[in-house]
């Protein structure tokens, strides 16, 4: 049986063009989201542990962006053609494949990891074991910056038909008790104007590995 995330893979894999000529400089024109990649640069480069991972990196535009910012930044993407287009656009950066549930990274070895819109094709009973993977990844004080579609009203997540392949919006609070579960303290939230004509509002929540864990 193909399970999800070979259905994601193939779908991403299938459309690698047409998502950097969408969504690669789409910050650009997205100052909350850049605002919040800002902060989270800032804050793992006060962790003093530098090394950042792009969970879910696509074609590479965020990982550049975080070694811009003064990161040793590497990206991870699930789909081999997102992996080649990244090395391509940006030689001197390390990419690789990687499945989120199984990446490959020591335990405690990043100050921080980005997850922008990766997890949104997960689904619900499935996330839990996918965060506390991504906190494996980080040392004490480490950061996750999660960026998502918020469902605003109502208790659950609601599974939408997303342009690549299926996707869940979440609320909020629900989307921070995860964090929680998985160990983390969220300090920090973002939700702005609709991000789609479905409605959905653009979400970024920032969350800290406490210390002495």
């Amino acid at each position: 049986m193909v399970d999800h995330q070979d259905e994601t893979r193939s779908a991403y894999d299938g459309v690698v063009e047409l998502y950097v000529s969408k969504f690669a400089n789409r910050l650009e024109t997205q100052p909350f989201s850049r605002a919040m990649i800002g902060t989270f640069a800032e804050l793992v480069r006060e962790t003093g542990n530098p090394r950042a991972a792009d969970v879910g990196c696509g074609p590479g535009h965020l990982t550049a962006m975080l070694h811009d910012m003064g990161l040793d930044a590497f990206g991870l993407d699930l789909s081999p053609a997102m992996i080649d287009h990244a090395r391509r656009a940006h030689p001197a950066l390390r990419f690789d494949e990687a499945r989120m549930e199984a990446l490959p990274v020591e335990d405690r070895a990043l100050g921080g990891v980005l997850a922008h819109y990766s997890l949104i094709h997960t689904p619900p009973g499935e996330l839990p074991a996918l965060l506390t993977e991504l906190v494996r990844t980080l040392s004490p004080g480490g950061l996750l910056l999660a960026s998502f579609f918020a469902t605003d009203g109502g208790p659950e997540p609601v599974r939408f038909d997303h342009k690549v392949t299926p996707a869940y919006s979440w609320p909020v609070d629900a989307f921070a008790e995860l964090l929680i579960g998985a160990g983390l303290v969220p300090f920090a939230r973002l939700l702005h104007d609709p991000a789609s004509e479905r409605g959905f509002l653009d979400a970024h929540v920032l969350a800290r590995l406490p210390e002495g864990v």
